[in-house]
């Protein structure tokens, strides 16, 4: 009978060892997958802008264009502004989403930046309500989608929660007719006549802990080893007489 339990412990013991070994393999998937993420990011934000047609042909062929840097000339439609509720460096506030017409005809939603609340109010800046033709540059993200505890956007109150591009151009062009870039670009740190709406917000640091993650699998795969080891000798221990 106890010979029997000894074999059933050892096949739990070596299924958990498979299950932790397992989870620590593909943390080392996931580190190589981040790492070369990264890898892309750098290279992308780095690199020279590319032209919102060339954007518009990347997201069109299935390629994912994140992060690269885009640069588009046109007319900001200031009297259509979104209000995207964000905090910055702990101070709650507003994204300032304006959509801009570029000279080639296309709709963009350009993310000027952070506004305390207090500056909301376009009356509050004007003088960063740029007339006229401007260039952007902008790094390109594509649509949010809507976290568990993240609130539903209020587009009738112009307050929004999460990047909703559909719900956005709808409540922007709501006949339908004009034709939204199917991303965003959250314009660089550029000055800004007044200083707001403030720029270069994108966050670009990606948390990286697999290799950690990684680690401890393995470390409690050893742990349960030694474990196992240890009372599997001191049981082989009692159950052999003394010379």
């Amino acid at each position: 009978m106890q010979q029997r339990s000894l074999i059933w412990l050892t096949a739990l013991v070596l299924a958990a060892l498979g299950v932790l070994i397992g989870l620590g393999v593909w943390q080392l998937k996931r580190l190589a997958w981040k790492e070369g993420l990264i890898a892309q990011i750098e290279a992308r934000i780095d690199s020279d802008p590319i032209s919102l047609k060339e954007a518009e042909r990347l997201a069109r062929e299935g390629t994912d264009p994140s992060y690269y840097r885009v640069t588009v000339e046109g007319r900001l439609l200031h009297d259509k502004e979104l209000y995207l509720y964000a905090l910055s460096e702990g101070k709650p506030g507003w994204h300032v989403i304006t959509p801009l017409e570029a000279t080639t005809g296309e709709i963009v939603l350009i993310d000027r930046g952070f506004v305390p609340d207090e500056r909301k109010d376009p009356s509050s800046r004007s003088q960063g309500q740029i007339e006229g033709l401007t260039k952007v540059t902008g790094i390109l993200r594509l649509p949010d989608k809507q976290a568990l505890f993240t609130p539903d956007n209020e587009p009738s109150a112009n307050r929004w929660f999460w990047r909703d591009l559909d719900a956005m151009s709808g409540a922007l062009f709501p006949e339908g007719t004009v034709m939204v870039a199917p991303f965003f670009l959250e314009a660089d740190a550029s000055p800004v006549p007044g200083g707001w709406p403030k720029g270069g917000q994108t966050r670009l640091e990606i948390p990286n802990v697999h290799l950690q993650y990684a680690i401890t699998w393995f470390l409690l795969a050893a742990a349960l080893l030694i474990i196992y080891a240890v009372f599997v000798f001191g049981r082989y221990r009692r159950r052999t007489p003394l010379a």
